[in-house]
């Protein structure tokens, strides 16, 4: 398990808290490792009923971290991200997301798989994929669309514009918005009432509701697909290196 990965157990539910805040919570390899380990885990206990997600430090999590993702440039699919994205699909337990601060590229993608979403009146939402020459992950592309709508979905996915928690919560993408000290306790709380019903019919009735997985898990692997392509050209490898270049500059 990675040291940026911490995990608790209150009742029944089982808390994992992204903890790298130095860096906002952005997930290197050994985290996307950590993470897919713990929700496999929490998936054959069945005394975890319920999952959180969030982070500590005042962000969710910024994304991937761009100077270890660079490393596997040669061979990005060797990156642990899409196994985590796949696990995530197919996680059979309801899953709670308490958002704070910034949720960017992954850490806005993976609330599309949540059953539940509090965010913080501060959290900031943006998945910069076109920004930066890339395609959408996770199955973000099928998601977001069905989640917000077309026009939304254009403007977050083909503009690369940030969005906030307000507009999240029209949008549909977070069920309340509450102050960041208060944020956690409403996802733990709400994590807790889910953990009271009968887990058969619970967890039955999310997988009606969500359908059967195999078109989002064809999804998640075409975008994969053309993610490594984009990947590869020189104009997306350019763009990726000055924006890690500027982050390391405006940390100086």
């Amino acid at each position: 398990m990675s040291p940026f990965v911490q995990l608790n157990r209150i009742e029944s539910v089982l808390s994992i808290v992204l903890e790298r805040p130095s860096k906002k919570n952005a997930l290197n390899r050994d985290m996307y490792c950590a993470l897919t380990e713990a929700l496999l885990t929490a998936q054959q206990d069945p005394s975890i009923r319920v999952v959180v997600l969030s982070g500590a430090g005042g962000d969710f999590t910024a994304g991937n971290d761009l100077g270890d993702f660079l490393n596997f440039i040669e061979s990005p699919e060797t990156f642990p991200a899409l196994t985590f994205v796949r696990t995530l699909a197919l996680f059979p337990k309801p899953i709670v997301a308490a958002v704070t601060g910034a949720a960017i590229g992954v850490g806005t993608s993976m609330l599309f798989h949540c059953d539940l979403v509090f965010a913080s009146s501060e959290a900031i939402f943006l998945m910069p994929f076109i920004n930066l020459g890339l395609v959408p992950e996770a199955g973000v592309s099928l998601l977001a669309p069905l989640r917000l709508g077309m026009a939304r979905a254009t403007q977050a996915l083909l503009l690369g514009e940030a969005f906030s928690a307000q507009q999240a919560l029209e949008m549909g993408l977070v069920n309340a918005v509450t102050s960041l000290d208060g944020v956690k306790a409403m996802a733990i709380e709400a994590s807790l009432r889910l953990a009271e019903k009968d887990p058969f019919a619970l967890n039955a009735t999310r997988r009606l509701m969500r359908g059967e997985p195999e078109k989002l898990l064809a999804q998640i692997d075409k975008e994969a697909e053309l993610f490594v392509l984009a990947l590869r050209t020189p104009s997306t490898q350019a763009r990726l290196e000055a924006f890690l270049r500027g982050k390391e500059s405006s940390r100086r």
